[in-house]
Order: C-alpha cells, then sequence, then structure tokens
C-alpha cells in the first residue's frame, strides 16, 4: 500500500451546507475526483468514497467526505485508515482556514487543530496530529459576525467569482504533495502570486 493516500475533504452534509465557506474541503475535493472522473459512493465508514489516480501513472488516491458534520470528522476518518490500512502520515486533509485570507493557500504537516474543530476530532479520533493539511483561506469574518456565523454562510459574490481557481490550486497542490512530496508542494502553492 506503499502508493496509497488518504485524501479527505471537511464540511459538513446536505444540500443546505454545500456552498458554505465551511465546505471548501468538500469542494476541491470534489473538483479532484471530476479531475479523475472518480464518482463518490456511501462506505461503511460513515463516508462517501471515490478511488482514483493522483495522475496518469500516479499514486492511488482514497478521496473521501465524512457524512457526518463537521465537528464529527474524526470516527470515519480513523475507520478509513483502518479499513484500507493507511498511515496517519500518508492522510492529507482538505479544510477551511480562517486564519488565512480568502484565496489563500497554505500546506503543513503535523501540528495541533488551531482552533478548527473538524481537526481536533481528527486528532482525538486517530491519536495523532501527524498528517498532512491543505488549509484553505475564507478570511476572517467582517465586523462584529461571529465566526461560527461566518463559516456557515456562502461564499459572496465577489469571492465565488475567484473561488474556482482558489479550489484549482487547492487539487493541483494535493496532487502534488502525493507526487512529488510536501516541500515542492509548498515551494509552489507559498509563494505569493502576481
Amino acid at each position: 500500500m506503499d502508493d496509497l493516500w488518504l485524501v479527505v475533504g471537511l464540511g459538513n452534509p446536505g444540500p443546505g451546507y454545500a456552498g458554505n465557506r465551511h465546505n471548501v474541503g468538500q469542494m476541491a475535493l470534489t473538483q479532484l475526483a471530476d479531475r479523475a472522473s472518480a464518482s463518490f459512493k456511501n462506505h461503511r465508514s460513515n463516508a462517501s468514497v471515490a478511488e482514483a489516480r493522483g495522475a496518469v501513472e500516479g499514486p492511488r488516491l482514497v478521496l473521501a467526505k465524512p457524512n457526518s458534520f463537521m465537528n464529527v470528522s474524526g470516527a470515519p476518518v480513523a475507520a478509513l485508515l483502518r479499513f484500507y490500512k493507511i498511515e496517519p502520515a500518508r492522510l492529507i486533509v482538505l479544510h477551511d482556514e480562517l486564519d488565512l485570507p480568502f484565496d489563500a493557500l497554505r500546506l503543513k504537516f503535523g501540528g495541533g487543530h488551531g482552533g478548527h474543530n473538524g481537526i481536533r476530532d481528527i486528532i482525538a479520533a486517530t491519536g495523532t496530529g501527524d498528517f498532512t493539511r491543505v488549509r484553505i483561506g475564507i478570511g476572517r469574518p467582517p465586523g462584529r459576525q461571529s465566526a461560527a456565523d461566518f463559516v456557515l454562510r456562502d461564499f459572496s459574490g465577489d469571492e465565488r467569482a475567484t473561488l474556482p481557481n482558489l479550489l484549482e490550486d487547492a487539487v493541483d497542490a494535493t496532487q502534488l504533495i502525493t507526487s512529488d512530496g510536501l516541500t515542492m508542494a509548498q515551494l509552489k502553492f507559498h509563494t505569493a502570486r502576481p
């Protein structure tokens, strides 16, 4: 299983949440599945799963969207790691990040949850923070709006115009991590855009 990766997109289930900022990880994962012509099917781990190749002749990817709410994503992720016999070091989690401006992308391995409840639950369920995160910037709420309210709102019209490029970058970064490693992906995607 040396060429197998688990790639998880975080979000909340159901059409009512589909366009929320909190679901940007699942939006990116859907785009990755579309690029690979892979379709999602329900899995006994309480997740929707698609199997794909990262690129032609590239590593094999298990793409997963937990069917649970964001704050309890850990159990499905832990179940998938066990089912596919994948080590947490070969887990990539795509998620929204309040601490990054909208349209920014940061990649990291390991560390704490940074206040993100989905990441917190995955760390609790797997017993480790040693996995890769693709942090997709959604920015901070304006004025006095609470973070909890902000993440459960859809992207603004201006943001929706830029969102496809951000999702493409997240997909490209994920594929580059699996093919060439995290450092190469960081060198490419941590550089400011012109």
